[in-house]
């Protein structure tokens, strides 16, 4: 959700909006691929939640490739569309969802890691941005770009 993480990575994007997905909830409960004690962020399904992000709108079918670098897809993460609701309406877009093989739910993230997702506040609403806020956090790891 870090604007500028993405342009640190090189991403040519055009917009970026607030989004959402009904029915899913945001964990913390994939195994980082450079650190195995790390947490990074997944959603799951979960009927009565909702999931809040930012939706990029990519500068060509080919920048999300570069992100799938970074994101470890498809080994960590698969990347599948969703139907995710902004303020345009709904729209369909590549969301990253964790693997199997590399969900842990007995580790937590680095609080390095949860200010990413906080750097996005003006696209979250209050009471989210303070429930990422309020996450568990465990060993700080080195942080990576």
């Amino acid at each position: 959700m870090n604007v500028t993480r993405m342009t640190g990575r090189d991403m040519n994007f055009e917009s970026v909006v607030a989004a959402s997905i009904q029915g899913f909830g945001l964990r913390f409960n994939k195994r980082s691929r450079r650190d195995d004690n790390l947490a990074c962020a997944n959603i799951v399904y979960a009927p009565s939640e909702r999931v809040e992000g930012v939706l990029y709108k990519l500068g060509g079918v080919d920048e999300i490739t570069k992100l799938d670098v970074h994101e470890g897809s498809p080994r960590r993460y698969s990347r599948e569309v969703f139907a995710v609701e902004t303020t345009n309406g709904i729209e369909f877009a590549w969301i990253y969802v964790a693997n199997p093989a590399v969900i842990d739910n007995q580790i937590k993230p680095a609080r390095w890691y949860v200010e990413h997702l906080l750097a996005g506040r003006e696209y979250l609403s209050d009471d989210y941005w303070q429930c990422i806020n309020l996450v568990e956090c465990g060993a700080h790891g080195v942080e990576w770009s």
